[in-house]
């Protein structure tokens, strides 16, 4: 793998993760188009340094609230083992938003019973092609048919939680956006817009953190090919910066009113592979 080519990767990675157009989609697509199955090529390093750049990017952007969320949680198990406590412990919100993400997080547990079925998918354009469209469908729908919600950590349910997991769950499909699918799916819970963008950010902590440590353990079982650890570095480091840009932009779409505006592109995206397809 070329260092121009590891670029290439982390920017794609980096864009595509939290933009609603789908990260696998788009490197499925390259993969197949450029025939560059870093995978099969024993490149599974550079897989996990991807997954890692883009959690890093995730994480740095929301450390204040995390560390919240952490303090608030562990506080909140400190109350309810007190023996003495006569008065209910009330879940602070941010507390409330750890255990939206962890709800929303269990679904992908079972999904993991898929993964070599989903994997089969990756190789197909045609089927690519046909889920960014379906994406498409979702954001305009979310952007044209969904009145805007008011619910945060402080109003929403356990049960918009789990359908949000859920979609998420459902998005492992390459093609469909995992963070297109789970704001679609939060603004149609009833989610405020700017929250529906922060849930489906902090949900894929738990997501990309999963694929990473699947990754690592997959590379350390098959051996892991360091002697391109400097153009695997490079592309890590490009997306996580991409990442954090990235992030910025949906937040601002999302407040200007624009982040319909994708299902445009998801439309296009998809009818340009299925095209391409069919002369593969």
């Amino acid at each position: 793998m070329s260092i121009l080519m590891s670029l290439l990767l982390g920017l794609v990675q980096g864009i595509t993760e939290f933009l609603p157009i789908s990260s696998s989609g788009h490197l499925s697509i390259l993969q197949n188009i450029f025939r560059l199955n870093y995978v099969e090529e024993n490149h599974l390093l550079f897989e996990v340094l991807l997954h890692l750049g883009t959690l890093v990017s995730i994480i740095y952007v929301y450390r204040e609230d995390l560390k919240t969320m952490l303090a608030e949680g562990l506080a909140f198990l400190r109350m309810r083992s007190d023996a003495d406590l006569d008065e209910p412990v009330v879940l602070r919100p941010p507390a409330r938003a750890l255990l939206f993400v962890i709800i929303g997080t269990m679904p992908m547990v079972i999904a993991l019973f898929f993964m070599k079925s989903v994997k089969r998918l990756f190789f197909r354009l045609g089927f690519i092609g046909f889920a960014l469209i379906v994406t498409g469908g979702l954001l305009f729908a979310s952007d044209r048919f969904i009145t805007k919600g008011n619910k945060t950590e402080r109003t929403m349910t356990l049960w918009d939680a789990l359908v949000i997991g859920c979609s998420q769950a459902v998005a492992i499909v390459p093609g469909l956006s995992r963070s297109g699918t789970t704001i679609a799916v939060g603004l149609a819970c009833g989610l405020s817009g700017n929250y529906a963008v922060k849930y489906s950010l902090l949900l894929s902590i738990p997501a990309v953190f999963g694929a990473t440590i699947a990754s690592l353990y997959t590379a350390i079982r098959d051996g892991m090919n360091i002697s391109l650890l400097l153009p695997y570095l490079l592309g890590s480091i490009v997306a996580t910066v991409t990442g954090f840009f990235a992030i910025q932009l949906i937040r601002r779409l999302m407040n200007k009113g624009d982040f319909g505006k994708f299902a445009y592109y998801c439309w296009g995206a998809g009818l340009v592979t299925i095209i391409v397809s069919f002369f593969r």
